[in-house]
């Protein structure tokens, strides 16, 4: 099974100059823990619920004024909508994430995946990534 055949192709993006306070509010009318975000046709990052609890509100930043930018997780990891679900379970399962950007093969962002999505699936692929998320990170052992 691919990738295009579970994801959700409906996506919120995220301007890089949003407030946090914006992007919450986003992320609670479509009931989502994550927002891609987008400057200049290209992603530059991922936002997330905990992005913005970790980085913003227990660091003290003010949800009207701080941007998305500035609590963003600069590193996007993705995957092609032409991925068979087991690839983008790896893909998840090897840097602990809950939820990938699909892409197309122009490099455009068609949709994004998420557990849950894996987990209708009908496939052992969500086994494969919550193994992996659950695993300690080197940052945990410390």
């Amino acid at each position: 099974m691919h990738v295009k055949d579970v994801m959700t192709r409906s996506v919120e993006i995220a301007d890089p100059n949003t407030t946090m306070r914006d992007a919450a509010q986003k992320m609670r009318a479509g009931n989502i823990g994550a927002l891609p975000v987008g400057e200049n046709d290209r992603l530059i990052g991922m936002v997330t619920d905990r992005d913005i609890a970790v980085r913003g509100v227990a660091a003290g930043r003010s949800g009207g004024t701080t941007t998305v930018r500035e609590v963003m997780s600069e590193h996007i990891y993705f995957c092609f909508e032409d991925d068979d679900v087991h690839q983008a379970a790896s893909v998840m399962a090897e840097h602990q994430v809950h939820r990938l950007p699909v892409l197309n093969r122009d490099k455009r962002l068609v949709g994004i995946v998420a557990l849950a999505d894996l987990s209708r699936s009908g496939t052992d692929a969500v086994k494969r990534a919550v193994e992996g998320i659950s695993e300690p990170s080197d940052q945990s052992r410390r």
